[in-house]
This record gives structure tokens, sequence and C-alpha cells, in this order.
């Protein structure tokens, strides 16, 4: 039998993930067996389960700060955008179907039944859980049926921390107005409030927590500063990633033209810690620049409508005449799919089933299929030696003369296909660039060094986020607030 304690913010992207991931690693090291929470997620940076499923990668990182391994029940909602309108739908690890916006509005209360299942599956197994919400309770016109916010608080019956982000100015209005459009019941799971991203005398805002206390009557459990080190923890979102990428540095020169439905972006973390290593995110309408040394296509949600946005942005040219000078490129799964011949969609799992012509810079062919594979795998570079570990998470298969020189090997199954002057590369593993021993071999081979101990310094950077929780925010006063849950 667990406690259990929910964070929501006042909106999207106000650091909710990373401060629950802090108060998770900080409860652990006062002893408690904790677990992360997250009924509903929106997101393409999935994370592969050792269940053999799929969560958001927000979720696996607070696992990690939990010190257990990523399981489907930490986010058993998971929906993965296609399209403006639609997305995929994950129920506890695995793929239920396509629902456009609408429909999922009208059929979202019929998943919390798999929502409770799996937090009290939680429950059994440890002392604490902090629930994370999805962008803002204050959404009243998506209220009816929420499994997400409030309408899972209430359902499990778990007590609320509301935070708001000063860094976007408003503070106030945000925590007041939130309480001022929310229900008598809804107001009454909420047990106190927070601020995020303070930056500055933090003195300077008593006034404004104190003014935020008498008009709510919440208390406040802390005005937390702005955390240095955010962008040393894997990004959450394809929003994070332009701040993170350097232009104009002195190192190797690595571009990803930033595609519409960009996904499983992990690999871009370890090369941007690099100080070896000017990573650059290319938007649309920007050519790719003529100095890159490697052109680095991540994967992607929707490949063949990214592929068409990719020649939209007449970055096909920008890649052919970067290879004709000698450069580099590589594909990581939706991206080497990409670098072949011809995607096939038979059976219209992207769109109208149909056939498209690929760039042509591998020879081979994908064909897509209904089947997702997801697992864990663990394997060498040939070039090197160097051993590496990754995770697949794919629709399809790709074949043709190129696979006869593969470049990755997965325990006794070789891997990746290269052009026959080595300059091109495909895989369909993800996460190989966190492997620091890969890394190294790989930057070593275009002429740059590894400097960084990536998977060391996501350790520390979570110790050094759990010691900003303990001396900026209210433990004790959440962790009392927290209510036993049935398991």
């Amino acid at each position: 039998m667990a406690n259990a304690i929910m964070l929501q913010g006042t909106g999207s992207n106000v650091g909710k993930s990373m401060i629950v991931a802090g108060i998770l690693r900080a409860a652990r090291a006062r002893g408690l067996t904790v677990r992360p929470f997250k009924p509903q997620n929106m997101s393409n940076n999935a994370a592969v389960t050792s269940d053999g499923g799929e969560i958001g990668r927000a979720q696996a990182l607070q696992a990690r700060a939990c010190g257990v391994a990523p399981h489907t029940d930490m986010n058993p909602i998971l929906l993965k955008p296609q399209t403006a309108t639609g997305a995929q739908v994950i129920v506890q690890g695995q793929v239920a179907g396509h629902q456009e916006a609408r429909d999922f509005g009208r059929n979202k209360q019929t998943l919390m039944p798999a929502v409770l299942d799996s937090f009290h599956r939680l429950a059994r197994e440890c002392d604490l859980i902090v629930v994370e919400g999805a962008g803002s309770p204050a959404e009243t016109n998506l209220r009816a049926g929420d499994i997400a916010n409030m309408g899972f608080a209430r359902a499990a019956g778990v007590p609320v921390i509301l935070m708001g982000d000063i860094d976007r100015g408003g503070v106030i209005a945000q925590i007041v107005g939130t309480q001022a459009v929310l229900s008598e019941a809804d107001n009454a799971m909420i047990k106190g409030f927070c601020v995020n991203k303070f930056r500055g005398d933090r003195s300077l805002f008593d006034a404004g927590r104190d003014d935020i206390a008498a008009r709510t009557g919440w208390p406040s459990l802390g005005v937390l500063p702005w955390f240095d080190h955010a962008a040393r923890l894997p990004a959450e979102d394809v929003m994070d990633l332009p701040a993170r990428a350097r232009s104009g540095g002195d190192g190797l020169v690595v571009v990803v033209p930033q595609l519409p439905r960009i996904a499983n972006f992990d690999d871009l973390d370890p090369l941007a810690a690099e100080p070896s290593v000017d990573l650059r995110m290319i938007a649309p309408g920007t050519p790719l620049p003529s100095d890159a040394d490697l052109v680095l296509l991540v994967g992607s949600k929707s490949t063949i409508a990214d592929l068409a946005a990719l020649r939209a942005a007449g970055w096909d040219i920008d890649i052919a005449a970067h290879i004709r000078r000698g450069g580099h490129v590589m594909g990581l799964c939706g991206g080497y799919q990409m670098l072949g011949r011809s995607i096939d969609d038979p059976n219209g799992i992207e769109g109208p089933a149909g056939r498209v012509q690929g760039l042509g810079h591998l020879d081979v062919d994908t064909v897509l299929a209904p089947v997702k594979n997801l697992s864990l795998r663990e394997g060498v570079h040939l070039d090197s030696g160097a051993e590496l570990n990754g995770y697949e998470i794919h629709m399809g298969e790709t074949l043709g003369p190129d696979c006869g020189a593969p470049w990755l090997r997965l325990g006794i199954t070789d891997e990746g296909a290269s052009s026959q002057n080595g300059r091109v590369l495909g895989s369909y593993l993800h996460g190989i660039f966190a492997s620091d021993s890969f890394r190294a071999a790989y930057l070593a081979g275009l002429g740059a060094t590894s400097s960084v101990a990536f998977e060391d310094r996501v350790e520390e950077t979570l110790d050094a986020l759990a010691a900003h929780i303990e001396a900026y925010f209210d433990l004790d006063t959440l962790l009392f607030a927290a209510t036993e849950v049935g398991g």
C-alpha cells in the first residue's frame, strides 16, 4: 500500500516532469521506495520498457530517478501525434489504434479503467507514487471525461500540488486564475502550490507568494530557483531541442533537419553535451549549412509525411550536395527509411496506402507493417568493436543490397546498412550515442574527440536536482499531504 501525491501545472512546459524527477530522487535518498506515474502523456519521444512496451521518455527519466527500470504502468496512456488532428493511441505500452482529437475527447473516459489498473499495480510495490499531470487542469473545455488531471485525482483519491511558472510572467494570475475556474470539488483536491523557474533574488517575490496564499487559502511549498543544469537531463519535448544546440562553435558540425513529426531524438542530447561537437537544429526555411560534417536524420512518427516536408524545405537537394562534397549522413529509424530508394505503405498505416520514392542514398527499400517492433538491444560497432546499447521502436522492415554492409552487430544479428563509399549509414537502433564507447569511436572516425561520460553526468544531475528540491521545496509538507491509496 503506497501513499500518493500529484503535481499539476498551470500550463504545459512549466517544469512538472523535471520537478517530479527531483522529488522522486530526493524521496529515494530519504530511504523511500518510489515510483513515477503519468496517467496520460502526449509525446513522440518514447522509451522502450523492460516489459516490451513504450512510455513517454519523461517517465523513463523519472524511473531512473527512482533507481528502477521503466515499466508501462508508469504511463498507461501515451498519445503520439501523427497529423495535426490525430494521434496513435498507446494503452499500457501497446498500440491500440489511431484516433482523431475530437473522437479521443469523446472516448477518453473509457480509458480510465486501464489508468487505474496501472496505478494500483504500482501502489503494491512502493512507499510513494508521485503523479504528474498533463497540461493544465484549468482547461475547462477538456474537463469532461478527463483522465489526465483532476479527473484522475478524484477517481484515485490523490491530493494535488499546483505549480506555476514565474519565468513566463503572470504567475499570480496563473495560480489564482486556476482556482477561479475549477469546480469546488476539484479545488478541494489541491493542498498547496509552488512556483518554479525563479531567477534572481527570491525574497523579491515574498509578497507575491503571500498574496497567492491569501487569495487561494493554499499554503506555499516553495519558490524554486531556475535549475541551471536542466539542459543536462534528456530532453522531453522537441521544443527543448533548439535551446540545447550550439551554433557557431569550432567543433565537428552536426546538423539535424527539424522535421514536423520528429520522434525519438534522444541521440541528440549526448552529442549536444560534447564540447567537440557543434550541434545545429535547422528549422524549415533555412538551408542545411555547407560547412556540415554530418547530417543526422533522426526518427519520425510519420516518415512519409516528414519526407515530403524535407523535400518541400529543399533539404533533399542540400543532402545530395553535402554527399557530393564528401560529407557524412546517418539516418536512424525514420531517417534510415528516408535514405532508401522507396517507402511502401500498403496498409495505409501513415495515411493513404501507397508507395513513395526515397532519397536514394542507400540501396534499400522499406515496407511499413502494422506490427510495431519494440525491443531493447545490446551490441557492438563493427568498425571499432565498441560496445553499445539502444532500442528499436518502428513499424516496418528495410531490405536491400546495402544491408549486406552492416555497421552494427546485435547479438548474432547484423544491423544497419552502409553505402558503397561508407559515408551514408542507416540503422533502426535508437539511443546509440548515449553509449560513451561508441560515441567516442564514431566521433574519432570523423576527426573529433569525446570527453563526456554522458550517463554518469545524467546521474550527477539527478542528484543535484534532488539537492535543489531539498533546499528550496517543502518536501516534508508534500510527504505529509500524500494520501494512502489502495493497491
